[in-house]
């Protein structure tokens, strides 16, 4: 990659948040605002100061409950994805429920999860599996039924069989569709986890963001906030490098696709 295209990729990125930062802090001074309001940049780092502890250990459970759901959704996802593809007459029996079920809620579903799970994180990671797990599912769907039909047809002028072909060329085609929705859950999973903590605030950033406003401390909330904001950034790019580092030859395509 060119000088120019490092600044690009870090030096935007980097420029677009200092930006942001700095005019949240010229609001703050220029309408008076009062930090129990909204608290200016010094006042969220020294709410950092304050407490690391505190904030490094909820950031850890969030972590926790975030990579473990995630998990779950992208194994169980990927394996309904499969089925639904190989068997029209199952996409046809179970894709309505799924969609249906897609469609509740989740935060009605919270309650019956600590209902059967008991208090703890066994909720909180089942809440984030069932959110983060439509993106992967319809995405996965969505890149095994795009294969071209040229390589269908070469495919069985080899003589392959079906799971040859799906093995060979379907999945592999799929990968990169696959990947666009395991970005997308993986941001879903830090939503979901927060969600989680906030109907059962015992542990992790959603706790720490309830019971500080409780307790009327929204600098040191703000901070369990731009934490939370850093761990989803953090997650997305660490999941778009496993991509480039997987799928090297998924950008070329790419670019000699596009015009």
């Amino acid at each position: 990659m060119t000088s120019r295209g490092h600044w690009s990729a870090l030096g935007l990125p980097l420029l677009g948040a200092a930006g942001t930062i700095t005019v949240w802090w010229l609001v703050t001074i220029v309408f008076a605002i009062r930090p129990f309001f909204l608290p200016a940049p010094p006042d969220v780092l020294d709410a950092f100061r304050r407490e690391p502890a505190y904030l490094l250990e909820a950031t850890w459970v969030t972590l926790w409950e975030t990579l473990a759901g995630f998990a779950i959704a992208a194994g169980a996802g990927l394996v309904v994805a499969l089925l639904l593809a190989a068997s029209p007459t199952i996409e046809r029996a179970t894709l309505p429920m799924i969609v249906a079920f897609n469609a509740v809620p989740k935060v009605a579903v919270g309650p019956l999860l600590v209902l059967w799970m008991g208090y703890g994180p066994r909720p909180k990671i089942a809440l984030v599996a069932l959110i983060a797990f439509f993106p992967v599912v319809v995405s996965t769907m969505a890149g095994l039924t795009s294969t071209p039909a040229e390589l269908g047809e070469l495919s069985r002028s080899l003589s392959a069989s079906r799971w040859q072909s799906y093995a060979k060329i379907r999945v592999p085609w799929a990968l990169p569709q696959v990947f666009v929705g395991l970005k997308l859950a993986i941001s879903l999973a830090v939503i979901g986890a927060v969600v989680a903590e906030i109907q059962s605030p015992n542990s992790g950033l959603g706790a720490v963001i309830v019971l500080t406003g409780q307790s009327a401390d929204t600098p040191l909330a703000f901070a369990a906030i731009g934490l939370l904001a850093l761990l989803g950034i953090s997650l997305f790019y660490l999941t778009a490098a496993a991509e480039r580092l997987l799928l090297p030859w998924a950008r070329e395509i790419a670019s000699e696709g596009s015009p």
